[in-house]
């Protein structure tokens, strides 16, 4: 997790949105198609829902979700023919710590 290549994938407002909306999914997004209580992934969102609420094509959101995915930002489960998405919280928790002791 790089501090700068976080802040870059942050300076897009359409990114720095989805990842504030994913921070209460539910609120959000409302039920979307749920994966399975055992999954372990809960509060994870398909590409096709953010696509809806951005207003975006789908091929330019899953851009953005892998820049984000890659800068540590999210984490991702394949569900069949879904990716779904949600943020990682420790990586986010670690770069806030770092942004506040750093600066």
């Amino acid at each position: 997790m790089e501090t700068i290549s976080i802040m870059k994938v942050l300076s897009n407002e359409t990114r720095f949105k989805i990842l504030e909306w994913l921070k209460n999914s539910e609120e959000h997004f409302g039920p979307q198609h749920p994966l399975p209580k055992n999954s372990g992934f809960e509060g994870g969102i398909c590409v096709g829902a953010i696509s809806d609420k951005t207003g975006l094509a789908q091929s330019v959101i899953s851009g953005y979700l892998v820049k984000m995915q890659k800068a540590g930002l999210l984490e991702t489960k394949r569900y069949g023919q879904w990716t779904y998405y949600r943020r990682d919280e420790s990586n986010i928790a670690r770069f806030k710590d770092r942004v506040r002791d750093e600066l």
